[in-house]
């Protein structure tokens, strides 16, 4: 998609040239963009919303931890479905404890400065910054799930479903999570009928709405809600270390 500020950076491309004449390979400097949509955004109240993704981001991982169905998994297979499905299943952990929270631009770092500095960054070295675009996306599915109003049990067969996915690429087990899946789809389905006997089709509303998961990436999760708080640090690493850690 083409940038809609395509223009904006001219004046800075014009003093990018007046500063960096007389060097003999100038540096290009990133340049950010200004559109509605693709502007990137941090989070307004970082303490208070941070320690609830934490606190959603440790109950993720423990719920997956007190399966024992996933306890008998190989190893191999644990990490690769926590990698897989460690997202959805904090987005879903956010929708179930229905925290909110509201954003605002990133402060921008000044151009000058950079040019000034002779700075070195590329925009492949720079962490992907959350745009507003994704929060909205987020939002949205979000709020999707606060209007199905899922009770705790079919959240719980619900996030079972996400967990145990045969299409993750090298699983040694994956009849078994196929098996997996399939119990828990089932288990949700079957728990609907006491809970909304007139409504058949809501389990179908479910899926759909949980297939919008994997349309958020993992990036924006941890640049928006963990990067405040665990600097250069490797989310996925600490991740595998909450998992297997007794």
């Amino acid at each position: 998609m083409d940038c809609e500020c395509d223009g904006f950076g001219q004046s800075n491309a014009i003093l990018f040239s007046i500063l960096s004449r007389g060097e003999s390979t100038p540096k290009r400097v990133p340049q950010t963009c200004h559109c509605e949509k693709r502007r990137t955004v941090c989070l307004k109240t970082p303490g208070e919303t941070c320690q609830a993704a934490s606190d959603v981001l440790v109950k993720t991982v423990h719920f997956m931890k007190s399966l024992p169905a996933f306890q008998q998994l190989p190893p191999k297979d644990q990490l690769s479905l926590l990698q897989n499905c460690w997202a959805p299943l904090f987005i879903l952990g956010l929708a179930q404890d229905r925290v909110r929270f509201e954003v605002h631009d990133s402060p921008a770092p000044s151009m000058l400065k950079r040019i000034l500095l002779n700075s070195r960054e590329t925009p492949s070295s720079d962490p992907e910054q959350p745009t507003l675009a994704g929060v909205q996306t987020l939002k949205a599915c979000l709020k999707k799930f606060w209007s199905l109003d899922l009770s705790p049990k079919e959240y719980a067969y619900l996030k079972g479903t996400v967990i145990f996915n045969p299409d993750v690429p090298g699983l040694k087990a994956s009849l078994f999570i196929e098996g997996l899946q399939y119990e828990a789809q089932h288990a949700l389905k079957e728990v609907l009928v006491p809970l909304h006997p007139e409504d058949r089709g809501r389990f179908a509303r479910i899926l759909l709405t949980a297939s919008a998961l994997k349309t958020i990436p993992p990036s924006l999760i941890t640049e928006l809600f963990f990067r405040p708080v665990i600097g250069q640090a490797d989310l996925l690493d600490l991740l595998i270390d909450m998992l297997f850690s007794r």
